[in-house]
């Protein structure tokens, strides 16, 4: 099991993730917690909710998805001035639009590199660093859309499958480390990554949830010191039965 620095800093890489600021509340109590996103001077509601839920400082730092080469450079200097890290939090994506993807190359590799390309960016210096550290856990979120990929959202869904897989042989790396890697498998998220999908008419899938109760499970499978959790947990057995339905029905599931 990873250990936990009683004094160690909470890092959230997406400082305007519902579900990244929502599981940062649940840790931030006694800790410092910093927040990496595009505009930093524009992250006051994400501090004030931080500093309510106990944080005792809150800082703000740039940071581009996209930018992949700076990424190695920023998580040394994160760690330099705010070590030890208890815990990082990688909660930064886009969903895309599917049908522009099938038709728009340049679309399809943004969600790509954004949702898969960029955050082995950032995984690989802050694996790296836990190692020296010989503590801390690295969260990352993946999706059941990763599990297998549907045709309503197979450019989204590849990438989470991508990601799923580099998570899942990362988590194995730092087994014996001393640091370890919890990866979140949430089903379809209520929230504002998927409203305009809601506009659109597309229907929550069954058993959806939302940004809190992600976060709950996943600060619960945290300080339990897990490796995966699926949100809600009978993803975890329904999946097993939608691996095994036959392609011709799974084509035509929505998404």
């Amino acid at each position: 099991m990873a250990q936990r620095d009683p004094d160690g800093t909470i890092l959230l890489f997406g400082g305007r993730s519902e579900i990244g600021v929502a599981l940062a509340r649940r840790l931030a109590p006694g800790r410092h917690v910093v927040l990496a996103a595009r505009r930093p001077d524009d992250l006051a509601d994400e501090t004030a909710a931080l500093l309510a839920a106990g944080a005792t400082e809150v800082h703000t730092v740039a940071f581009d998805a996209d930018d992949t080469d700076s990424h190695p450079a920023l998580v040394a200097a994160l760690v330099e001035k705010h070590g030890p890290i208890e815990a990082a939090i990688v909660a930064f994506g886009i969903l895309g639009d599917q049908s522009r993807a099938e038709a728009d190359v340049t679309h399809a590799l943004q969600i790509a590199h954004t949702d898969y390309l960029a955050q082995i960016s950032v995984l690989i210096p802050l694996a790296q660093a836990f190692r020296v550290q010989r503590s801390g856990t690295i969260v990352v979120f993946s999706s059941v859309a990763g599990v297998r990929v549907r045709r309503a959202n197979y450019v989204y869904g590849s990438t989470k499958a991508g990601l799923d897989g580099f998570a899942s042989g990362m988590a194995d790396s730092l087994h014996g480390t001393g640091a370890r890697l919890l990866l979140a498998r949430p089903g379809f998220v209520v929230g504002q990554m998927t409203k305009e999908l809601m506009a659109d008419g597309v229907k929550p899938a069954p058993f959806s949830v939302d940004a809190e109760a992600v976060a709950d499970a996943v600060a619960r499978a945290y300080r339990q010191g897990r490796t995966d959790v699926w949100i809600p947990g009978i993803l975890r057995f329904v999946f097993i039965g939608m691996r095994l339905l036959p392609r011709a029905i799974w084509r035509r599931l929505p998404r």
